[in-house]
């Protein structure tokens, strides 16, 4: 369901603050031209109170473009200092900063942008003794780099009825979306356990530290998270829930797939009222089912030829390592057309490591299709399992 050009199916997120000053009048001038926007939203927009956890490589740009939107109230969550190897992206910090919490080096740039925001740091790493620190605020970025922090993020969220904007990005991979365990009537609840209902095990999903990032692709992707906070505070647009942006920087091309929610029962918002959020909706449609593979299973159904395997990587990566008879069907082409996956024989889809091919056989299930499983640990598992002459990369 999407809104009318401008309109919304939220309602703002924040009520309007004080009038503005004249040089507030001048400072936010391009908002206030866009009929969309205009002073009252500038005046939600000021009046707002925004948890950015993570000042990272997608806190960065969204600590930066929040400040500048004119957000009232910034929380800054990070437990880290800063490092050389972060200003490849990590915009927010300067050579002057290493050294220093992340925390500082973002109050002090967002000082730069606008004095009068009011930042407030946390300078800690979130655990369940204090994430419900995030009570405090109207709305939640997650822009955090490990699994344990986000599902951590993702239940308080849901557990007081906030909603979160949430980014991931790995090497040239994005995913952006909008996660709300307690939205208005009519709209459809839906959280990070919806799209991967557990974590990884540890270590199945390699760290940037790792596997590398592109610098570049991490401003892409705060900027899109920073626009999604800014049209769930004032009302405006069609935010990204129940849908799942994903980013394909290396072949420039961006697509969605659908999430429902509903898999977890009603949702607990007993802090809900406190939070400002609204009351909790039961959603309307089932959350879709899909199951998973080891590759030792997927080896011994590939002997009696009982699956279509389909890998939904990029020609590059299946150039270094493949899977012997999968058929290459690359996400964003399934995705536009999810018919050019066999229908004669169950499916199994797969990737690099796990995460493209839940999205794709949710995209499958979504349209229709059963008997659809992805490979647990894509093909890195099959070559630490299965066949160790398949290169990891």
């Amino acid at each position: 369901m999407q809104a009318p050009h401008g309109a919304s199916r939220i309602p703002p997120l924040v009520d309007p603050g004080p009038a503005l000053s004249a040089d507030q009048v001048r400072r936010w001038s391009r908002h206030l031209l866009l009929p969309q926007l205009g002073e009252i939203a500038q005046r939600r927009l000021r009046a707002s109170r925004v948890c950015v956890v993570g000042a990272g490589g997608l806190g960065a740009p969204v600590l930066l473009y929040l400040a500048a939107a004119g957000v009232g109230r910034l929380g800054v969550v990070d437990a880290d200092d800063v490092e050389l190897s972060n200003l490849q992206r990590q915009i927010l910090h300067g050579v002057a900063d290493v050294g220093a919490p992340k925390v500082a080096s973002a109050r002090s740039r967002v000082a730069e942008i606008d004095p009068a925001v009011d930042v407030v740091t946390h300078h800690l790493r979130l655990t369940a003794d204090n994430v419900d620190l995030l009570a405090q605020y109207d709305l939640v970025v997650d822009g955090t780099d490990n699994f344990e922090t986000r599902y951590l993020v993702n239940d308080a969220c849901v557990r007081w009825g906030l909603p979160e904007v949430w980014g991931s990005v790995y090497r040239f991979d994005a995913q952006v979306a909008t996660f709300w365990g307690a939205p208005p009537a009519g709209v459809p609840a839906v959280q990070l356990r919806d799209l991967f209902p557990q974590p990884p095990a540890p270590g199945e999903v390699p760290s940037c530290d790792a596997a590398g990032v592109l610098g570049a692709l991490c401003g892409q992707v705060g900027s899109l998270m920073a626009t999604e906070a800014v049209k769930l505070i004032t009302g405006v647009g069609d935010p990204l829930l129940g849908r799942v942006l994903l980013i394909d920087a290396l072949r420039a091309r961006w697509t969605e797939v659908p999430l429902r929610g509903g898999a977890h029962g009603e949702t607990d918002v007993s802090g809900a009222a406190r939070a400002g959020a609204g009351a909790a909706h039961a959603t309307d449609a089932a959350a879709p089912s899909v199951g998973e593979i080891t590759a030792p299973e997927l080896a011994g159904l590939l002997a009696d030829g009982s699956v279509t395997v389909v890998d939904v990587r990029e020609p590059m990566e299946r150039e270094i390592a493949s899977l012997p008879g999968a058929l290459p069907l690359p996400m964003g082409e399934l995705v536009r057309d999810p018919a050019a996956v066999p229908a004669d024989r169950p499916v199994v889809l797969m990737c690099h490591h796990g995460v493209r091919s839940v999205q794709a056989a949710l995209h499958l299930v979504a349209h229709g299709r059963t008997g659809v499983r992805h490979l647990v640990g894509g093909i890195d598992a099959w070559s630490l399992t299965v066949d160790p002459s398949v290169p990891r990369y």
